[in-house]
């Protein structure tokens, strides 16, 4: 059985719990159980979350883990020197060393994360980069595996990375169906981006959000302004004006972002040729596509397509 240490501290983030329930799920499969969960703090006891429930863990002591999970928080932790040495011993007598959110600067401080990418909640990524130079953070990352390191963004990432964790130990069979018990998407890839386009669009109203959702379900299309104003049910110049004041872009820079996030994500969790992807997703050819990534992320769909490769390697 392996054992996990979860390193918590006052004024965890809560929602970082739900990375117990992906092992706590795992145990329940076929040959389980595979794991024995060990709560951790500095002075054990209860533990304040920042939504004030109290957790109660053990006090540090042994250090030896399979895995060590760091959880993270709302703000920057501070840290003791007990705190940090507790971290760096049980991280090098353990298989494998996590963090979820701002727990990456804990493993950080503690001078785990040196010469290797990281990644943490995107409001705290150049924060992280400022404070440790040497640490190459990629701010827009659901998770990222390094060595034996494995850092993730904030909140509901920190499912994905247990996910990932679980593949790694039990197969893709097991974490398939953790995930269907667990209502979630089965798991975004480390590289998919921590940001939505809707949600970066952010409408306003119930009618500019029926066009945006018509435009995800239909990206084969063209999708002229006339076909998306008749969505919404406005006429084109109302459709227009009530876009750009709603969103700050017009409807095609709207709709090229829409296709460009699809395009990555299909480029990710796939094996598809770059022409079926540019198709699929209502560029009309890979040049258009290549120029709209380019824009949008700086560098090409090949790039994205080798980089999801190494890291599934």
């Amino acid at each position: 059985m392996k054992t996990l240490g979860f390193i918590l501290f006052p004024g965890f983030q809560i929602v970082d719990l739900a990375a117990v329930t992906v092992f706590e799920m795992a145990n329940s499969a076929p040959g389980g159980p595979f794991y024995k969960i060990d709560m951790l703090s500095e002075h054990g006891g209860l533990v304040v979350s920042s939504a004030g429930v109290r957790v109660e863990t053990k006090a540090f002591d042994q250090h030896t883990f399979d895995t060590v999970l760091v959880a993270g928080a709302m703000e920057r932790t501070q840290s003791s020197t007990k705190f940090i040495e507790f971290l760096r011993a049980s991280s090098a007598a353990s298989r494998r060393t996590a963090s979820i959110c701002t727990g990456a600067f804990l493993l950080a401080e503690a001078g785990l994360l040196d010469g290797r990418r990281a990644t943490t909640h995107w409001s705290a990524a150049r924060e992280l980069q400022r404070a440790y130079p040497k640490i190459r953070v990629e701010e827009d990352r659901i998770f990222i595996n390094e060595d034996k390191f494995w850092t993730s963004a904030g909140m509901t990432a920190c499912i994905d990375l247990c996910l990932a964790l679980v593949e790694s130990d039990l197969g893709v069979g097991a974490s398939r169906i953790i995930a269907k018990k667990m209502v979630v998407y089965h798991r975004r890839s480390g590289g998919q981006s921590q940001f939505s386009a809707l949600l970066e669009l952010e409408p306003k109203s119930d009618r500019i959000q029926t066009a945006l959702s018509y435009a995800k379900r239909n990206l084969r299309k063209e999708l002229s302004v006339d076909e998306l104003a008749d969505a919404a049910n406005l006429s084109r110049r109302q459709f227009s004006r009530a876009f750009r004041v709603e969103t700050g872009q017009s409807p095609a820079r709207a709709v090229e972002t829409l296709r460009v996030e699809a395009a990555r994500s299909m480029i990710e969790e796939g094996n598809h040729p770059i022409d079926v992807v540019a198709r699929e997703n209502g560029f009309s050819d890979p040049e258009r596509m290549r120029r709209a990534f380019i824009r949008a992320y700086g560098v090409p769909p090949q790039a994205v397509k080798r980089a999801s490769r190494l890291e599934a390697a």
